[in-house]
């Protein structure tokens, strides 16, 4: 038996049950995975609300990725071995001080990589990779705008995007936030709160707008993010924290300037497992190189899950958050 945090009705943090189960061997294909760090990040909360079914249904455990190392491997298995130091992400049950993983969505992590930095960037800095190299590929001299820049993947994004020579733009709730955010690499900042952000934008800008808009609030921010995007730019919406964008009239796109507009997800883009591969070594190389820092800004124990998600949803995390099993 091994702890872990599971969830049998849906609702708030509430329902976040701190108990033990039961770990089987692995099977075919499978990897055993002593977790030493599980990431917090705001898909947790749509398992939890239910807004997102799992897979399996009710009960399950929560979590989205998570660092350690191989405890076993079942037949078959060639990807990993017993020992190796592996990362995840995308994969619901990480609340766990041990589980059972496909062990081709395992990824080996470099030495240089620590448990906490792995499990504070899978999801969050894989996300960054695509949305920034694949979705839509930031350059240089480029106005990018990233809303909740202070969050886990804002502080990622606007360290990556102003690595490769854009003018980041973000969007932040306080003057704490738009410090941080500015400390990793955000040139102008935006108290949504205070300030009409596509206004603020047009000013930034001189009136060029943003080729790319990176928005992982959802409701509160659309449709005035199309305001802020340049005729032919791309309105990237790759998260809800504030309620997922209601239908809407697709002649906007038309109207702000024949704009594109994606809904996209890493569990899309890293399907493949070369695609994993690759995704995960540019992350690892770039945070490697020291160009992007992971800054595991709050730790919790895996039995206090449920105040992590209080304070996640409270807005009072900023960059990364990790549970120790």
């Amino acid at each position: 038996m091994v702890a872990a945090v599971r969830i049998h009705k849906h609702g708030g943090p509430e329902v976040l049950t701190y108990e033990e189960v039961e770990v089987p061997a692995p099977g075919p294909g499978q990897a055993r995975v002593k977790n030493h760090a599980c990431g917090l990040n705001y898909i947790d909360t749509y398992f939890r609300s239910g807004l997102y079914p799992a897979a399996g249904g009710l009960p399950f455990i929560g979590g989205n990725e998570g660092a350690g190392e191989v405890l076993a491997v079942g037949p078959g298995v060639t990807e990993v071995e017993v020992g190796d130091r592996v990362g995840y992400t995308s994969a619901l049950g990480s609340y766990a001080a041990e589980r059972i993983m496909p062990a081709d969505r395992l990824v080996k992590l470099p030495d240089n990589i620590t448990y906490q930095q792995a499990a504070g960037m899978m999801l969050k800095g894989m996300t960054v990779e695509y949305l920034l190299h694949r979705t839509f590929k930031v350059q240089k001299g480029m106005n990018v705008l990233i809303h909740a820049a202070a969050g886990g993947i804002g502080l990622i994004a606007c360290q990556w995007a102003n690595y490769l020579g854009a003018n980041v733009i973000g969007t932040v709730g306080s003057k704490d936030k738009a410090e941080l955010a500015k400390a990793n690499g955000c040139h102008h900042t935006i108290l949504y709160r205070e300030e009409d952000f596509p206004t603020k934008v047009k000013e930034i800008t001189g009136g060029k707008l943003c080729e790319v808009v990176y928005d992982g609030v959802g409701k509160a921010t659309f449709p005035a993010s199309l305001d802020c995007i340049k005729p032919l730019g791309m309105f990237a919406s790759f998260g809800n924290a504030s309620g997922s964008i209601e239908a809407f009239n697709i002649n906007l796109l038309q109207a702000k300037g024949s704009l594109f507009c994606t809904r996209p997800t890493l569990n899309t883009y890293a399907a493949k497992r070369e695609d994993l591969l690759a995704i995960a070594n540019n992350l690892f190389s770039v945070v490697g190189s020291g160009k992007v820092k992971i800054p595991v800004n709050q730790t919790y124990a895996l039995k206090d899950a449920r105040k992590s998600h209080e304070d996640l949803e409270a807005r009072k995390t900023t960059g990364s958050t990790v549970l120790l099993p």
